[in-house]
């Protein structure tokens, strides 16, 4: 992580604080409450609306399947988009889940789009950004600080079936939105302006990859309208190409990337382009603001939906070793597959509560949502290294639909936004906040309400207008610590079936503790910037990005177990088994002292992970019959 970065997230922070108008520990515009937890008809929609798309989709192992895996892996090998498939996602009406309800769209919440996608992302992540993912995270800024105009006309596009390109900062300058791609410098006012930026301005500058360039009919575009740097440097614009004057834009050649094959990358070139002042997004110079609070809806979501495409790789892994196809017998691998099992259930849980909160607690939600990116692609990165040696030589058949899904997805991770560069990114946000978290959350916090947990509890809708930025408060951590003193009755229990819940406490005690010495470390961090890009600074993040891993994990499990007590949960994610082995996990990943994994835990997530398989069930969360 560059010390440029960290500095100018820093400065980014403290100062768009004050642009939107609110600073570290001062609420944001408090959102309508929650209600009661009930019955959430809308997250039973959204499943029903996956479980309709997963059908349509078909059986993703069918040779004939014109959506199979086949034909999606044939496409990328071709470096196509795989028409047939897109028109279905259009037919659909997929579009509807980008554009928010107030608008005629279907997007109420996060966390339910990340289901309703969960589908499409299974089969091809590209499928899933190339169709249209990314014209939600262009049109973020419109739904957070267009004018009534621009969000009815984004929305009537994306309702249509058109698409919207986000235009901003290069991969290779670390993520840091602050470089000049673009220039956008006032024009000259004619004689009847009476406003100050009634001119709008001349647009000018390059870039080379961006996704859906060509065939998109609108360009979100950040760029420079300050000369000095800083927060206040950058403006959105809001472009519609066939409105531009000829001449003025050049459509640059598709780029060929490594991952995501099918993509179609290119470029664009502004040489003085006319833009009118009724493009600009929000306030002149907010362009740094808007990106840091929409964002946040993109750190949560793609890694909730890698998890969907590493399940494909973990059936693929489990097909592989089960007797009666081919293969050794699953037993000899219960370790590393019962492990990344257990680890796709503890990034959905730390995905699915980030997703939440931005609907239930979206001024208090930054921090979090940049410690998911952070945390969720390396978890999967170790687990498709695990899984490629169960796969063994079916890793290497690369463009066989069986067994083709994890060489793809390899690929197609880095590209999708969760490499190195996101992580840098990621931790920019996370380090300056360590010492400001210590001194006045850690310990002190009130825990998150309970329907943060609880997937069936009805939350507000997603608001983008209500995303803070770096509020102070880390109701995570607080959850953490009030999960370990409900379970702290079990710690001294033993033998009978009270073994797990006492793993289960002492682990959740062990976390607590480690909390504890962070904020001692985190304390001693010196003022002033240089401290930041310490090294050690810096891996202090690790560890509590994997603190609030493990305290998501503990949170799902309590729910989960709640509702299972009440008779409408799912018994297994009830069962201790699962979160004990996630736990311990991320445990050994921090290299602290965990408890042995007590007898029969390996057994049962083992179990439950080959009936999913058999029955056809998703391996997140919701384990949802799939097609096949």
């Amino acid at each position: 992580m560059t010390k440029e970065l960290i500095h100018a997230t820093m400065a980014t922070l403290t100062e768009t604080q004050t642009l939107t108008g609110r600073a570290a520990g001062t609420p944001a515009p408090t959102p309508a409450p929650a209600p009661a937890p009930a019955r959430d008809a809308e997250h039973d929609a959204a499943l029903a609306r996956a479980s309709r798309l997963d059908a349509l989709l078909g059986a993703p192992l069918d040779p004939a399947n014109p959506h199979g895996l086949a034909a999606l892996i044939a496409a990328d090998a071709r470096r196509e988009p795989p028409a047939e498939t897109e028109q279905l996602l259009a037919e659909t009406g997929l579009g509807a889940e980008f554009v928010p309800a107030e608008f005629g769209g279907r997007l109420t919440r996060a966390d339910l789009l990340a289901k309703v996608l969960r589908p499409v992302f299974r089969r091809d992540v590209a499928l899933g950004f190339g169709y249209g993912i990314t014209s939600l995270f262009g049109t973020a800024a419109v739904w957070a600080a267009g004018t009534e105009r621009q969000r009815a006309d984004t929305a009537a596009l994306l309702l249509g079936g058109g698409r919207a390109s986000i235009v901003h900062h290069e991969v290779a300058h670390a993520n840091a939105i602050l470089r000049d791609e673009f220039t956008a410098a006032p024009a000259p006012a004619p004689a009847s302006a009476s406003a100050p930026g009634a001119a709008g301005y001349t647009l000018s500058g390059r870039k080379d990859v961006i996704m859906n360039a060509s065939r998109s009919a609108a360009w979100v575009v950040w760029a420079r309208t300050a000369p000095e740097r800083g927060p206040r440097s950058h403006s959105v614009l809001l472009l519609r190409p066939d409105e531009l004057p000829a001449g003025t834009v050049a459509r640059l050649p598709r780029v060929p990337t490594p991952g995501m094959r099918g993509g179609l990358f290119s470029g664009l070139e502004f040489t003085g382009v006319p833009v009118p002042s009724s493009a600009l997004v929000g306030r002149p110079g907010e362009g740094v603001a808007l990106a840091l609070r929409t964002f946040q809806v993109n750190r949560c979501l793609i890694p909730a939906l890698a998890v969907s495409a590493a399940d494909t790789v973990l059936h693929s892994a489990v097909r592989a070793v089960s007797p009666g196809r081919g293969g050794r017998t699953v037993r000899r691998w219960y370790k590393p597959l019962t492990g990344v099992f257990a680890d796709l259930l503890a990034c959905d849980s730390m995905a699915t509560v980030a997703l939440r909160s931005l609907s239930l607690l979206p001024e208090r939600a930054h921090v979090l949502a940049a410690a998911v990116k952070y945390v969720v692609p390396d978890l999967l990165r170790e687990d498709l290294e695990a899984l490629a040696s169960v796969l063994g030589s079916h890793g290497y058949e690369h463009g066989s639909p069986q067994y083709g899904s994890l060489d793809k997805l390899v690929r197609d991770l880095p590209v999708a936004g969760l490499g190195h560069t996101g992580t840098a990114a990621c931790q920019a946000v996370i380090v300056p906040q360590l010492r400001s978290l210590a001194e006045r959350s850690w310990f002190r916090a009130e825990e998150p309400p309970e329907g943060l947990f609880s997937a069936g509890a009805a939350l507000p809708s997603l608001d983008y207008r209500l995303l803070g930025i770096a509020s102070g408060d880390d109701f995570l951590s607080a959850s953490l610590i009030g999960s370990a003193a409900r379970l702290e009755g079990h710690r001294s229990a033993a033998g009978g079936g009270t073994a797990d819940l006492a793993a289960l406490a002492e682990l959740a005690e062990t976390f607590v503790g480690e909390l504890r010495g962070l904020r001692a470390r985190c304390l001693r961090i010196p003022e002033g910037r240089e401290a930041l890009t310490d090294p050690a600074v810096v891996v202090l993040s690790d560890r509590y990005a994997l603190l609030l891993a493990a305290a998501a994990v503990l949170g799902v499990w309590e729910a989960r177990h709640g509702a299972d007590g009440a008779g409408g949960g799912d018994p297994f994610l009830a069962d201790p088994a699962w979160a004990v082995l996630a736990l311990t996990r991320l445990g050994r990943r921090m290299g602290i002292a965990v408890p042995e994994l007590p007898d029969g835990v390996l057994d049962r997530v083992l179990r439950e992970l080959v009936g999913r398989y058999e029955d056809g069930r998703s391996c997140d969360l919701d384990g949802l019959r799939l097609a096949h």
